[in-house]
């Protein structure tokens, strides 16, 4: 499988952190000087969210909520679509499968299948609605792209996520989780278009791990108002204890080690899970500089992020690259990439 394009799309409405933490303060009623300490710890200096700041204190049901999530959801969902389509030179009639992936609001008939017909793309495309993969879904979502063109090389392969996470706001939920979720996620689209053969990074291999009995380290909690977030304490020493070993051993079956990739393209999960993916596989300090980018300048944008550093990333040409993802599951997805 080939990358021929990929485009990240935000939403217009952008706010620095401040600005947010602020809001977020009013709507909940939660302590404003813990909100920003909670907040400022995420090391995201600003957002593009959905709707406008004054907006979400209409959100009052997860219907309304979800009547927002399918309206942002295709617009931005379309120009990603569009613009990966552009930057590949492929045109909509063109694209034989669609594979969309979302964890932040729910629709039937599925998102993709509104998105085929706005985007122009034939009635017969195949297509596969994904729920529930959360962050790692931008990086299963390429693997599964990949598993696809084994077995029709000659075809065109399109992934699109969208996640609007701002839209699952919960107000009376004063967790730290919640606190902690107010001030790292954002909103965004992306779509890539692959190819069996042609220019592009060639994704070479991939891996799923999922971890039993770890269920409560990452996910949503579905109530009257919508999806609430489970976020566990706990997450970081995990992902020290076996991420590690996992992409070692990854690495190995392809005669690699850490050392010898060239480019890294990592989800922005966040600073301390950043921080220990470079702490446990001994990574050079600017090796996740595109990563700790993304996260800065727009917050952890869930399926969708993974996608923005791969567009955002200039791998040097023959070497290997390793992309990667976490999510609900627990679960981890690698992809070993060939620039």
């Amino acid at each position: 499988m080939h990358i021929a394009g990929v485009q990240t799309v935000l939403p217009d409405h952008r706010y620095e952190q401040a600005e947010i933490t602020e809001a977020f303060s009013r709507l909940t009623d939660c302590d404003e000087a813990l909100l920003r300490r909670f907040h400022q710890a995420t090391g995201v200096q600003g957002r593009n969210l959905a709707l406008p700041l004054a907006d979400y204190a209409k959100l009052d049901s997860f219907a309304r909520a979800n009547d927002a999530y399918v309206e942002a959801a295709l617009d931005l969902g379309e120009q990603a679509l569009i613009g990966a389509l552009r930057k590949a030179d492929v045109p909509p009639e063109k694209v034989d499968h669609l594979l969309f992936c979302s964890t932040t609001g729910l629709a039937t008939p599925s998102i993709d299948a509104k998105l085929a017909q706005r985007a122009g793309l034939r009635p017969d495309v195949k297509r596969v609605p994904v729920f529930g993969l959360g962050c790692a879904a931008g990086a299963s979502g390429l693997s599964r792209l990949h598993d696809y063109l084994r077995g029709w090389p000659d075809h065109v392969a399109v992934l699109v996520c969208v996640e609007l996470c701002s839209l699952t706001i919960q107000r009376d939920d004063t967790s730290i989780a919640n606190l902690v979720a107010s001030g790292l996620f954002g909103d965004g689209a992306a779509a890539v278009v692959a190819c069996g053969r042609g220019p592009g990074p060639e994704v070479v291999a991939t891996r799923s791990r999922l971890y039993p009995g770890t269920e409560h380290l990452m996910g949503w909690e579905v109530g009257d108002h919508g999806f609430r977030i489970v976020l566990d304490a706990d997450l970081t020493s995990f992902v020290e204890q076996v991420l590690a070993a996992d992409i070692k051993a990854f690495l190995a079956d392809y005669g690699l080690t850490p050392e010898q990739v060239a480019t890294w393209i990592c989800h922005p999960g966040g600073p301390k899970v950043i921080d220990k993916i470079v702490e446990t596989l001994g990574l050079p300090a600017k090796a996740l500089d595109v990563t700790w980018r993304s996260l800065r300048e727009h917050g952890n944008l869930s399926s969708v992020s993974v996608l923005h550093v791969l567009q955002e990333t200039r791998g040097r040409p023959g070497t290997p690259a390793l992309l990667m993802a976490l999510g609900p599951g627990f679960s981890a997805e690698l992809l070993l990439l060939h620039w």
